[in-house]
């Protein structure tokens, strides 16, 4: 029994002192403590199936990789784009003042034509036989006006001498101003009958280009039924288009200055051509909240046509020393709008206010000339996230020396 008791105390004993710690416990937890020995420190790492925490980014986060933008300080315009339609200034209808017949033509289709140039001859053989007859009879009432004229001479003298009655003398003076009153009917007859004569030859009533004839030499006429032909003035020329009502202040404004600079762009490179405001409506219409615009250009090439669509431009005004940025740079948000700006290494939040837009740049206030811009990237941002600065050429071709490491934090 002895023996068998010795012989399991002989087995705990080597199986103590195969365990790591068994033969030391006793001496460490004995030992004073050391500097060289460390306190125990709790560690996650330690823990099996333990994960590393999460949080946003931060200064104690990963930097992002950003690219960025300098604000500038300069004057920026503001321009108006719309589409807008040529008008001509005058267009007319050339029809017949008398029923006649057309005896030629003076113009082909399409002809350049002046004011005042000859377009058609008409048949007015008939009215020219008025005109002589309206002559003739005047030429009769004038002999007529000489005769009383003349009794009126011999009964003045006659009652002179009281050989008449004061009566005979005024019948006499009464027959001088019949004849006066029966020539001035004459001439306005013949004045009338000129007018008619004058309708056989129709001409152009403004300088323009004709469009298609439509009678030819031996059709017949009615007085202003029958249209012979359109002639529209081309130079100088309309072109229609809408203005916004926010804009409709600033139009005004140009207008009464002498009309601001307006720039149609034909379809198709048809080229650019310079013109200026020359007329805004006094309705707003309500259906779009636009205002009728129309502005006048030089067409001496006559490039512009009358219903050809075109692009209009125009600089309504100039914002003077303000700071822009990339319209991309602005992030809307539940409190307005906003930017990050880079500041040593760090994005911070700047709320600003937009002034205005145009071709992909921002007029705003709220931050200074020189800032630099979050332009992409700034979906990922968290205010006093640290950032990597990357340029735009940084994005296709070969990193930047920004690029290369983080801003360093003081």
């Amino acid at each position: 029994m002895n023996s068998s008791y010795y012989s399991l105390a002989m087995s705990v004993a080597v199986i103590c002192l195969g365990l790591p710690g068994c033969g030391e416990k006793k001496s460490i937890e004995n030992a004073p403590p050391s500097a060289s020995t460390p306190a125990a420190q709790p560690s996650s790492a330690s823990a099996p199936g333990a994960s590393a925490p999460t949080s946003a980014p931060g200064p104690s986060g990963p930097p992002i990789s950003v690219t960025t933008a300098r604000a500038e300080i300069r004057d920026m315009a503001i321009n108006l784009k719309a589409s807008g339609s040529v008008f001509p200034l005058a267009s007319v209808d050339i029809k017949a003042q008398t029923n006649s017949v057309v005896t030629k033509l003076h113009i082909r289709d399409g002809d350049f034509v002046h004011a005042g140039q000859p377009l058609f001859s008409l048949d007015i053989r008939a009215d020219e036989a008025n005109l002589a007859k309206a002559r003739a009879q005047l030429t009769k009432d004038q002999a007529t006006l000489a005769d009383a004229q003349r009794q009126y001479k011999r009964a003045q003298e006659l009652k002179a001498q009281n050989f008449v009655a004061q009566s005979a003398l005024d019948s006499a003076q009464t027959a001088v101003e019949s004849a006066n009153a029966t020539l001035a009917a004459d001439q306005a007859a013949i004045d009338a009958a000129r007018v008619a004569v004058s309708y056989g030859q129709i001409n152009s009533p403004l300088s323009g280009r004709a469009g298609a004839l439509t009678v030819t030499v031996g059709t017949a006429l009615q007085s202003n039924i029958t249209p012979l032909v359109t002639v529209t003035q081309l130079d100088p020329i309309y072109v229609n288009f809408n203005l916004p009502q926010r804009n409709l202040a600033d139009a005004i404004a140009a207008l009464k200055s002498g009309g601001a600079k307006v720039t149609a762009t034909l379809a198709d490179n048809g080229g650019s051509f310079q013109g200026r405001l020359s007329f805004v409506d006094n309705t707003v219409d309500p259906s779009s909240g636009t205002v009728k615009a129309r502005a006048l250009f030089a067409n001496k090439d006559a490039r512009l046509w009358p219903g050809a669509f075109v692009e209009i431009s125009q600089t309504i005004n100039t914002l003077k020393d303000t700071v822009v940025v990339p319209q991309a740079a602005l992030i809307q948000s539940s409190r307005g709008t906003i930017v990050y700006v880079v500041e040593d290494g760090k994005a911070l939040l700047k709320p600003i206010k937009q002034v205005s837009s145009q071709n992909g740049e921002a007029a705003i206030t709220g931050i200074n000339a020189g800032d630099s811009v979050v332009v992409d990237g700034k979906q990922n941002l968290r205010p006093g996230a640290l950032v990597v600065e990357r340029t735009k050429e940084a994005k296709t071709g070969a990193p930047s020396p920004l690029a290369a490491s983080p801003r360093s934090t003081p």
